[in-house]
């Protein structure tokens, strides 16, 4: 039996940067975690807020709009500012911690600004603007971190960890919606941005600990502009992510009033969020051997079968399952997306890969708005449309996926 003061050098290295990267990992889930509480906080309360200042309920959609169209360009923006920024090591975690302390005293400044009344509504609209645009700097850069210092088997594995605050955050949403719904929004305000200023802090000494690593291997070659195979995936992922946006924010509460009431929402609605958390990590294991575009090309055609017993369920319970099934495929597309997306930037556009893929999932969330913003899902000839798209998006995106990575696979063995 070895005991820790007989270890090789060799092996307290290794053992010393599995420890890192753990830590870098489960940093990151806490990370995302707190920051889509906070923007949970902040979607709660907006209705309220806005009409503090005079804006009208059915334009609050629109703001929510803003915010994702602001995301759409702003996550590719960050993402390519990471890149040119990490290149000198503790440089990152400066600029998104300041970012991230204008992000928040923009944050925490809207429900005292909306307290002083309609006169207020420009620098409401203002302080929203300024908010989302600086807390782009919070959801590809830090992720940039995973490719440019972790060694490539350990990425999926880490992606499937910083995707776990996003998944569980989702889970713990509706409950935060019945918890918050009446209460004084300052304080849920106040709290939710000191502790996102605070976890962004500890991002330098993230960024500290592994650039102290021996570096991982990387190629000598610049940055290549993005080919065919690339923008194939950032399309399907915008294909995929709408997929998602339609089932999960438009279908699933009209599919389970089918057999419960709403009082039973805040419970069932996190199944989706739970078989999201749980399927990402076995997942991240076929991700090191097999790469992410099997993976998410798969795990659209398992999601689209999901989607359609969905759709066909006869009952809560079968109703239930597949939810979980739905939510499992999700989690599995969009880990294996942040891995894919790390190895395809690994040449120094790391965070310009990644924040493509955050902007397409900003542009399906906008996408998804507009469609509730005009109603769609309530005249006759829409309904059947949106019921089926994320059946549709899916199974083509997957598929497409599919194809591509079997004759990436074909293409290396000829």
């Amino acid at each position: 039996m070895l005991y820790a003061g007989s270890m090789t050098t060799t092996e307290l290295k290794a053992e010393s940067g599995f420890n890192t990267a753990n830590r870098t990992g489960i940093y990151m889930a806490v990370l995302q975690l707190v920051f889509t509480l906070g923007w949970t906080t902040y979607v709660i309360y907006l209705p309220k807020l806005a009409a503090e200042v005079g804006i009208a309920p059915t334009a609050v959609i629109l703001i929510l709009m803003l915010d994702q169209a602001v995301f759409t360009l702003s996550d590719t923006a960050m993402g390519i500012a990471a890149d040119r920024v990490a290149k000198l090591v503790g440089r990152l975690s400066v600029f998104v911690g300041v970012l991230t302390a204008i992000s928040c005293v923009a944050f925490v400044a809207l429900p005292f600004v909306a307290g002083s009344g309609p006169e207020a509504q420009g620098l409401f609209i203002a302080l929203i603007v300024i908010w989302v645009v600086t807390a782009s700097a919070l959801r590809a850069p830090p992720l940039t971190l995973l490719g440019k210092h972790r060694a490539k088997p350990a990425i999926p594995f880490l992606s499937a960890l910083a995707m776990l605050g996003y998944g569980l955050a989702g889970a713990v949403s509706p409950y935060l919606g019945v918890v918050l719904k009446n209460h004084d929004p300052r304080l849920p305000f106040v709290i939710s941005g000191v502790v996102l200023l605070l976890t962004t802090l500890a991002l330098a000494k993230v960024e500290r600990d592994i650039a102290d690593e021996p570096p991982a291997t990387k190629p000598a070659t610049p940055a290549k502009p993005l080919t065919a195979v690339p923008v194939f995936f950032i399309v399907s992922m915008l294909i995929l992510s709408l997929g998602c946006q339609l089932h999960f924010s438009i279908n699933s509460t009209p599919f389970y009033l089918r057999f419960a009431q709403a009082a039973d929402l805040p419970l069932l609605i996190p199944v989706f969020w739970i078989g999201f958390n749980i399927a990402m990590f076995p997942a991240s294991v076929v991700v090191k051997h097999r790469g992410g575009l099997i993976v998410i090309g798969a795990a659209g055609l398992i999601g689209a079968l999901a989607v359609i017993g969905a759709e066909l369920a006869g009952n809560l319970h079968v109703m239930i399952v597949a939810q979980f099934f739905a939510g499992a495929a999700w989690g599995c597309m969009l880990m294996a997306a942040v891995s894919a997306a790390l190895a395809i930037g690994e040449t120094g556009a790391e965070g310009k890969v990644v924040g493509l893929v955050f902007s397409a999932l900003a542009l399906a969330t906008f996408a998804r708005m507009a469609a509730v913003a005009g109603g769609l899902q309530k005249l006759p000839e829409y309904a059947p449309l949106l019921q089926w798209a994320p059946v549709a998006c899916w199974a083509v995106a997957g598929a497409g996926l599919l194809a591509i990575a079997a004759s990436r696979i074909q293409a290396r063995n000829a």
